[in-house]
């Protein structure tokens, strides 16, 4: 970039300005240019300072996040990181289906440890905020392009082709970034429960999941929940990955069970999408879906080689409908893909494949 992002933060905590201020302005081609403390005061500034971005708190006084954000978001376009307390979890999701780009953990301590990580992560999802134009690469994806493993996947003699209908027992999901507002609109096109199962690995930290479930279930005839260690992989059941943890499956006395395992330091990302879909492969073999939604980065990439060599069928989501088409990038980067679809597609895909158990 030639020329700095120019923020405007809004948080009614003076402690939270502060820290937010500091952690971007500590990066070049960032610059916090002004602050607000509520809503009100929030649209002023944009309007005075038309920044290209705002962090946002989403409780504040006067007026609150969820009003500016639909402000920003219908008459500005301006792109919206929320900052939030993990205590607003149930808040944030809201806040991601009006249109904000992504969230960050609050910081609840500027000098502790997990700063540099908290600033590494914001410095991030304002660049990719930032980068999205229709055609154009984040500088993280031309940086992720150097890094990509590229192979010719092997398809099974025995695996399908693209036009045909071959049944399945599980759907395995994996999203980044943008994954939330995507779920959802998968989700609550299930009218009533089908034959099959679901899991599901969103990137998302730890305290985010089981509040992600609950809202979920509300709008879906499947049953939604965060997994738990055991949990029975069901027909008509959709479990969420952990924040932070990685799902695998396995097999017990006949049934297929969840295990909660913690991440390895091979595993840049987490819940590990790579990791679910190598699992559900052993398991279910050619008897799965997995489908790759928007998403930063190359999570489930190698996962698909494991599904296609297995037989499974596989879906991306396409660039017309991603919020950030990293991960579906990389997935049909991979060749292993069978069919690459807009989001309103993929939700069609599954139910009209589901229907012919």
């Amino acid at each position: 970039m030639n020329k700095r992002i120019r923020v405007v933060v809004v948080d009614d905590s003076a402690f939270s300005r502060r820290s937010i201020t500091k952690m971007l302005d500590g990066f070049a081609g960032i610059q916090v240019v002004g602050y607000a403390v509520n809503g009100e005061e929030g649209i002023r500034k944009v309007i005075a300072l038309k920044p290209d971005l705002v962090t946002l708190d989403l409780e504040m006084p006067k007026m609150d996040g969820f009003t500016l954000l639909r402000i920003l978001a219908t008459r500005f376009s301006t792109p919206v990181v929320v900052v939030s307390a993990q205590g607003g979890a149930d808040n944030v999701f809201k806040a991601l289906e009006l249109g904000a780009f992504d969230f960050i953990v609050k910081p609840s301590n500027v000098a502790s440890e997990q700063l540099l990580f908290i600033q590494n992560d914001l410095r991030n999802k304002v660049l990719q905020a930032m980068d999205r134009k229709p055609g154009i690469k984040t500088r993280a994806e031309r940086t992720d392009d150097r890094n990509v493993t590229r192979y010719t996947c092997a398809k099974p003699e025995s695996h399908p082709s693209n036009g045909s209908v071959h049944p399945f027992d599980i759907v395995a999901i994996g999203a980044s970034t943008g994954g939330p507002p995507a779920l959802q609109s998968i989700f609550s096109s299930f009218e009533r429960q089908l034959p099959f199962a679901v899991v599901v690995s969103q990137h998302m930290p730890a305290g985010f999941t089981r509040a992600f479930a609950e809202r979920l279930n509300r709008s879906s005839a499947f049953a939604v929940k965060e997994a738990e260690e055991g949990d029975a992989v069901l027909p008509g059941r959709i479990l969420i990955a952990p924040g932070g943890m990685n799902l695998v499956l396995e097999t017990q006395s006949g049934k297929v069970i969840v295990r909660i395992v913690s991440p390895t330091p091979a595993d840049r990302y987490t819940p590990s999408v790579d990791v679910m879909f190598t699992s559900c492969a052993e398991v279910y073999g050619k008897r799965m879906m997995a489908v790759v939604l928007t998403g930063m980065g190359n999570d489930g990439s190698r996962g698909l080689r494991s599904v296609k060599e297995r037989g499974g069928f596989i879906v991306a989501e396409s660039d017309e409908t991603a919020v950030v088409y990293g991960m579906p990038r990389e997935a049909v980067a991979t060749g292993c893909v069978d069919q690459v679809l807009p989001l309103q597609h993929v939700a069609h895909e599954i139910l009209f494949r589901g229907a012919f158990l």
